[in-house]
């Protein structure tokens, strides 16, 4: 993400006064170091038996795409239910 150029510094209150009318405040901030809570990735180690691999490597082989995308998105649909 590119970085912004701040413009002049304004005080809390004249920002919160910015925000309050609905008028964009995004040139004030600094959204270099942006993240979204609970998106992060975090890795975990799953032991499959060969079996289970060699169905998700087929499944993912029929889709074109890589077995993890196919173990993410049974996992989170699976979780959505």
């Amino acid at each position: 993400m590119k970085a912004r150029k701040l413009k002049a510094k304004i005080t809390t209150e004249e920002l919160d006064a910015k925000f309050d009318r609905g008028e964009d405040i995004t040139e004030h901030l600094d959204l270099s170091s942006l993240r979204q809570p609970g998106l992060e990735n975090r890795r975990v180690n799953v032991d499959f038996p060969a079996w289970m691999v060699d169905a998700l490597d087929t499944e993912a082989k029929r889709l074109g795409v890589p077995r993890q995308s196919v173990i993410k998105v049974w996992i989170a649909e699976r979780l959505d239910s």
